[in-house]
């Protein structure tokens, strides 16, 4: 069998139990107490990427106040009785902004509800997870943190594209693309970036990618070098496209990529041609 034809694994789907208990039972997880919040990461997308913290407590709140990139495969695990409050931002459409996600949060537990922020991938990186429990402090409110699978490890393994490799690299370097090229003062040292390590994983920079790859190139990466742009990873929709960094943004416009999607630049990218396991093989 070539590698072309073997099976690919499907992603695991979730349907409620008819007990609010999951079917697997596991002593010792923390009990959810009234007046706390406990912020939790919900992976990258594939729901058998939750952690049994995070499922313990989807199981448990009263209140949930989740962001865009939580499936409803991961919110069927909430209780029927709980009260869902989405949160979550895409570029030019009317949501919450950041005060208003932890006044609800500090509200929701004064009034003695058990309330869950969930936050795709893991909330401490590039999640503001941090700027909510220093908010929660100021309030006196307790608090627990789960952390969660990031998408900038969780779904480059499902790219088939090691975050590191003994024969590669020893070094990775994970930064947010956001603002790069906003302003007159760059937010990231690109240069020093750029010599930190052999591979970058870039989050939130699909909008900023030719920006990015032309600063990269001026600070000494070749135009060469592998890039890969691993969209909607770990999902259903999960899409795989590799090429040169210096193509970068035309290799996402002639793929149609688009956010989510995490940006990896780095000879790694070159396992992905032979590591590919889950849905469709790079382009």
């Amino acid at each position: 069998m070539s590698a072309d034809d073997k099976k690919q694994q499907d992603i695991i789907r979730l349907t409620l139990s008819d007990s609010v208990v999951p079917d697997i039972h596991i002593d010792g997880l923390p009990e959810f107490e009234a007046g706390w919040v406990w912020l939790a990461g919900a992976g990258p997308g594939d729901p058998g990427l939750l952690t049994l913290h995070a499922v313990n407590a989807l199981k448990q709140a009263d209140k949930v106040v989740y962001d865009a990139l939580v499936s409803e495969d991961i919110l069927s695990l909430v209780r029927p009785e709980a009260e869902l409050f989405y949160a979550g931002k895409r570029g030019g459409k009317p949501s919450w902004n950041q005060q208003d996600i932890t006044d609800k949060l500090i509200e929701l537990a004064k009034q003695g509800h058990r309330v869950l922020r969930l936050k795709g991938g893991d909330p401490f990186i590039f999640g503001r997870g941090g700027e909510e429990a220093h908010a929660l402090v100021a309030a006196d409110i307790s608090f627990r943190m789960i952390p969660g699978i990031s998408a900038g490890v969780g779904g480059l393994g499902y790219a088939g594209i090691p975050a590191t490799h003994r024969d590669v690299n020893h070094a990775v370097t994970f930064v947010t693309g956001h603002l790069a090229g906003k302003g007159e003062a760059e937010l990231l040292d690109w240069a020093s970036i750029a010599k930190a390590s052999p591979v970058i994983v870039i989050y939130m920079a699909m909008s900023r990618l030719a920006v990015i790859a032309d600063l990269l190139i001026q600070a000494g990466r070749s135009a060469d070098e592998p890039v890969a742009i691993v969209t909607h990873a770990t999902t259903p929709r999960q899409r795989i496209a590799t090429g040169r960094l210096a193509d970068a943004a035309q290799l996402a416009a002639d793929n149609g990529l688009e956010p989510p999607s995490i940006i990896v630049i780095g000879a790694v990218v070159d396992l992905a041609e032979t590591l590919h396991w889950f849905g469709d093989k790079p382009v």
